[in-house]
C-alpha cells in the first residue's frame, strides 16, 4: 500500500486530503501522471516529496510499498 497526501491547490482539486492506493513496481513518474490524468493536476504547479524528502528525478525514483508521497504546493522564500 501507498499513502498519497494532497496539500494546498492540490487538495483543493482533487477534493481530498489523501489517499491509499495499492501499487506494485511503480515509478514515481508513473503514479504523478496517472494522479494528473484521474484529478487533471496538470494545470498545477507542485513538488513531490517521498518519505518527507523532495525528490526532483521522478522518472528514476521507484516506489516502495509503505511509501508516503506527498504533493506539495511551491515554496516562498522569507
Amino acid at each position: 500500500m501507498l499513502d498519497v497526501k494532497y496539500f494546498g491547490a492540490v487538495a483543493e482539486k482533487t477534493k481530498v486530503d489523501g489517499e491509499t492506493l495499492a501499487i506494485s513496481n511503480l515509478s514515481l513518474q508513473e503514479l504523478v501522471d496517472e494522479l494528473e490524468q484521474k484529478y487533471d493536476l496538470s494545470s498545477l504547479s507542485y513538488s513531490i516529496a517521498v518519505n518527507q524528502k523532495m525528490v526532483q528525478d521522478t522518472n528514476s525514483y521507484m516506489l516502495m510499498s509503505n511509501d508516503v508521497v506527498a504533493l506539495l504546493p511551491p515554496f516562498a522564500g522569507g
